[in-house]
């Protein structure tokens, strides 16, 4: 589609939106689609806005369709994150491209951010912003909308078509900004649907304070989205959208979904005050090293607040291999912070990554012994495996392309990685697992079976508090069954372990999370 095929514009109202979320999660397992709840309130200001979530709306083509038919629409809007979320992307924008080809189709969000060539690349994604859209976004529907041409290469952070050439407009500044309104929750039908019955509470509410993350991961996509940069919000703005949540939606305890909510101290110390007030159970994802550089004054608070659990990326014990990925933190700071939150009451949540492209078995196994010890410190640590699959070096943020070189991808054949190069190319099983985390074009059999019975015997001997759907005698059962593979390392051809999860079926944070 050129920047000439779009609708005829109508100057006599303000421009109109459609956001779409689409599938990706049960209906059970649903929180507030954040992304699109603060692009409405931006797109709001001087227009109006539509929100589809398909984790809600299970038939997402027919409430798309309805929604288009009932209204006349300037730009359809589409979050799309990677993995398994890229199919009912491209289904959904597919259908309004057959059946509106006029109407423009703007991707946003993970997917295009790292791989914007590859989702331009198909005919049904007209336009694709990168990283944050709270500003590009009203900008380009408002261009949408006057006559003739649209005017889209001032508009930061947007990448667009030209004459079949791709144009990347250059990257513009994100910020945390306030529109000084809470977010227009009611879009969403009954807001209350999105509480959620976990092991923080019956009325669980998703939260985003602050975004992006100072630290500079290689393999992370935050960093590609965001350049090593953080915004956090003030205390009084935190005080007022909780607040909210918990006084006129009744919700019972916060998910954040912030990038990294421990930050430094002297910044979280008024953040902190206000979970105190507010005395609502938390789980959120932070640094070893920031949770070890709090003061016991500050500690107190994080008690006071009930902060029930933090997801922490150990990611290795091994310190070359922290080093390369620049993780900026130690094996050791991940055995004191296990430590540490057991003081605490605090439940550190683990992540590992095994199975790197060099040295692969040796440094899994490496990983399994030190899972070993970090339970040995801390039983009650949750612990979290995925396969380390890092970034194309396309996709990183521009500040770090060709600045530090990474170990070579290569294949079981000895030939390098090929990334797909259009977007149903990322549906393929083998690339919805290599997002995910599950699979890497490096992994023998023998391996990857390997690292599934060791996650087996751990979550058996080990079930996750987080599990609220299994009866507490099935998991002492599966407790029970598992003791004598992990005491005597013996995590091959767990058949009997995998027979009874036919049947109790514990929940896997790693794929469900909270």
């Amino acid at each position: 589609m050129s920047l000439s095929d779009t609708s005829t514009p109508d100057t006599g109202r303000s421009p109109r939106t459609l956001l779409i979320n689409p599938t990706i999660t049960s209906r059970s397992s649903a929180r507030f689609p954040l992304a699109l709840l603060n692009l409405a309130a931006s797109l709001d200001r001087n227009g109006h806005s539509q929100i589809i979530d398909g984790n809600v709306d299970r038939d997402l083509i027919g409430a798309t369709l309805a929604a288009i038919e009932g209204d006349r629409f300037d730009a359809v809007g589409i979050s799309v994150m990677g993995g398994p979320q890229v199919a009912p992307s491209i289904e959904v924008s597919r259908v309004i491209r057959e059946r509106y080809p006029q109407l423009p189709i703007i991707w946003g969000g993970y997917f295009p951010t790292l791989y914007t060539d590859t989702a331009l690349s198909a005919a049904y994604v007209d336009y694709a912003i990168r990283g944050q859209a709270e500003e590009s976004l009203p900008e380009l529907v408002a261009a949408l909308t006057r006559p003739g041409e649209p005017a889209v290469s001032n508009i930061g952070s947007l990448s667009w078509k030209r004459d079949g050439a791709v144009v990347h407009n250059p990257n513009r500044r994100f910020s945390l900004g306030d529109s000084g309104i809470v977010l227009p929750y009611d879009k969403l039908g009954d807001p209350r649907r999105y509480l959620a019955r976990t092991f923080l509470g019956e009325r669980t509410a998703a939260h985003q304070a602050s975004i992006g993350c100072r630290f500079r991961c290689t393999f992370c996509g935050v960093n590609a989205m965001f350049g090593g940069k953080t915004e956090l919000p003030t205390a009084k703005r935190l005080e007022r959208d909780l607040s909210y949540l918990k006084y006129e939606l009744g919700a019972d305890s916060i998910q954040f979904f912030d990038h990294n909510f421990f930050d430094r101290e002297v910044d979280m110390i008024p953040l902190l005050e206000v979970m105190a007030k507010l005395e609502m159970p938390w789980w959120c994802y932070a640094r070893s090293d920031a949770l070890l550089n709090l003061s016991e004054s500050t500690w107190e608070l994080v008690r006071k607040s009930r902060l029930r659990m933090a997801y922490v990326g150990a990611e290795s014990p091994s310190g070359a291999m922290l080093k390369e990925i620049r993780k900026g933190t130690r094996p050791d700071q991940t055995l004191q912070v296990a430590e540490l939150c057991r003081r605490n009451g605090v439940i550190p949540e683990l992540s590992f990554m095994v199975a790197p492209p060099q040295n692969t078995l040796e440094e899994t196994e490496h990983t399994f012994e030190f899972i070993r010890e970090l339970k040995r410190i801390n039983p009650a640590s949750e612990i979290i495996v995925y396969i380390y699959t890092p970034l194309p070096e396309s996709s990183k943020h521009e500040k770090d392309r060709g600045k530090h070189a990474s170990m070579p991808l290569l294949d079981l054949h000895g030939e390098p990685v090929v990334f797909p190069s259009s977007p149903e190319e990322w549906t393929e099983r083998r690339w919805v697992d290599y997002a995910c985390h599950a699979d890497a074009p490096w992994l023998t059999d023998d391996l990857r079976r390997h690292i599934q019975d060791f996650v087996t015997v751990l979550r058996c001997r080990f079930p996750t508090v987080q599990d609220l759907r299994s009866p507490s005698w099935a998991k002492r059962g599966l407790s029970a069954m598992a003791s004598w593979r992990y005491r005597r390392r013996q995590y091959d051809r767990p058949w009997e372990l995998n027979l009874a999860n036919r049947l109790v079926r514990l929940r896997m944070p790693q794929v469900s999370g909270l």
